[in-house]
This record gives structure tokens, C-alpha cells and sequence, in this order.
């Protein structure tokens, strides 16, 4: 399985994701691609995340050893960081209220994280660089503690969700898999942390929970979707007529 997997993402990432300096797919790549999608997709309808991420990065993706005493230290430092989080958060005073949309929670959250996971001796809380060596604030994953003295790596992508909502088949969680973006450059565990909302009551947003989740045996599914944008579509040369004109 992981070497259909690396198959499948050295095809994916040859055809679908060239950068503008590279030659661009020709049909003859691109058509026994497309193929496969239309006869034999339904092989990434159930995977494991892992198998996906290691693919893509060539890192591995490592359980949570609640038993090793470095990975107890961590998940220590990050549940008293979050505990901390729901009460700072809280504060009337606090800026989080000033947004009027829940999307826009994720980054409070995020930034909170980043300051206080990184405040504790011994520990290195970051916005993980890309491949190209950039600090990418987009994409998965969100960030990257490192437990000094050992080398230990967790990421952590902070997601905020509505509480009750834990069973909904909506869509949360999107892995885009490229080259010179990919931000997963350690072998680590990967971690979710999902922050339960209950929406606005007197002006102040009610964050309840959170739960931390190991992505050691998470399951994904990919969307086969070619997509563009309306520059490439309202492009001059390929209107044929429009409203106004004779």
C-alpha cells in the first residue's frame, strides 16, 4: 500500500502540480491520470492520513507514546496550554469578541498556542517553515513544538468546531498536497486540536472544550476536482459574445 501510495503522488505531484517554471503536462501525461480517477479512485476513498502524509513528505508520521516520558511531558505542556486558553479566552476583555464570524476564532486560538506553548523552558513552539524554507502561516499543519533537549516533534492544527456537531459528515479537514509548500518536514505526530464553540451569548463567544487527537490511524478520502478561477474562465480570447455588443 505505501508504494501505491508513493506512485500516486509522484504521478499527482508531476502532473497536477508543476509550479510556472516547470514544462507543463502535455494530454499524453495527463489522460491515463484522469483514467485511473474514473476506473480506480475508489482505492482513496478510505486511507490512512499517515500513509498520505509519508508519501508526500517522505517523514514518518509517529504514534503518541502516552508511556514515554518525553511524550507524557509534551501532552502535559499542551493540555495545560489549552486549559489556560479556555480561560484567557473567556475574558470579556478579551479581542476573540470583536470578531463576528466563527472562522475567524481559529486564529486567536492559533496565536495563543504559538505565545504560550513556547513561554515553558525546554520547549519550541513555531510557525512550521515550508520545503522552500519560507514561515507559511496556510496549510496544514498549523504548528510545530519541539521538546528542545530531545528533538521531539508534535504538530498541532487547532480546528474549531460547533459543539454537539462531533458526529457530522460535513467536511472539516483538507490536506493539499504539494512541493514546494508542504510544511511537513519532521518525522513527528500529528495532532489535532478541536476547540468546542457554542456561538455568541451577550456578545462573547462561548468556547466550552477542546479535545487533542493523535492522526496515527485517521482516515481521509481524496476528491477528484479539477478546478479554476475566473481569470482563466473571462479569458479575452475565448469570449465568444457578450451583453452590450453587436
Amino acid at each position: 500500500m505505501k508504494a501505491f501510495f508513493n506512485l500516486f503522488f509522484a504521478v499527482l505531484l508531476s502532473t497536477l502540480g508543476c509550479t510556472a517554471e516547470e514544462p507543463q503536462p502535455q494530454n499524453a501525461d495527463i489522460e491515463p491520470f484522469v483514467h485511473w480517477l474514473l476506473d480506480d479512485g475508489g482505492r482513496l476513498e478510505d486511507v490512512r492520513f499517515a500513509a498520505v502524509a509519508e508519501a508526500v513528505s517522505a517523514c514518518q508520521v509517529l504514534p503518541v507514546d502516552a508511556s514515554d516520558p518525553v511524550d507524557a511531558a509534551m501532552l502535559a505542556h499542551v493540555q495545560t496550554t489549552l486549559d489556560a486558553m479556555l480561560l484567557e479566552l473567556a475574558q470579556p476583555d478579551n479581542s476573540i469578541h470583536t470578531v463576528g464570524r466563527v472562522n475567524e476564532i481559529s486564529r486567536h486560538v492559533e496565536d495563543f498556542l504559538l505565545a504560550h506553548l513556547n513561554e515553558a523552558d525546554g520547549y519550541e513552539c513555531s510557525i512550521p517553515p515550508n520545503a522552500s524554507g519560507k514561515e507559511q502561516r496556510s496549510g496544514y499543519p498549523d504548528l510545530r513544538l519541539e521538546h528542545s533537549a530531545s528533538g521531539r516533534v508534535f504538530y498541532i492544527d487547532p480546528k474549531v468546531y460547533k459543539q454537539g456537531s462531533e458526529t457530522s459528515s460535513f467536511r472539516t479537514f483538507y490536506f493539499e498536497p504539494k512541493r514546494e509548500t508542504n510544511k511537513i518536514l519532521d518525522d513527528a505526530s500529528h495532532l489535532i486540536v478541536g476547540i468546542a464553540h457554542e456561538g455568541k451569548v451577550d456578545g462573547l463567544w462561548q468556547l466550552n472544550a477542546w479535545k487533542l487527537v493523535d492522526l496515527i490511524n485517521f482516515r481521509v478520502r481524496l476528491k477528484a476536482e479539477f478546478q479554476s478561477s475566473n481569470r482563466e474562465l473571462y479569458q479575452a480570447d475565448a469570449v465568444l459574445c457578450e451583453s452590450g455588443t453587436e
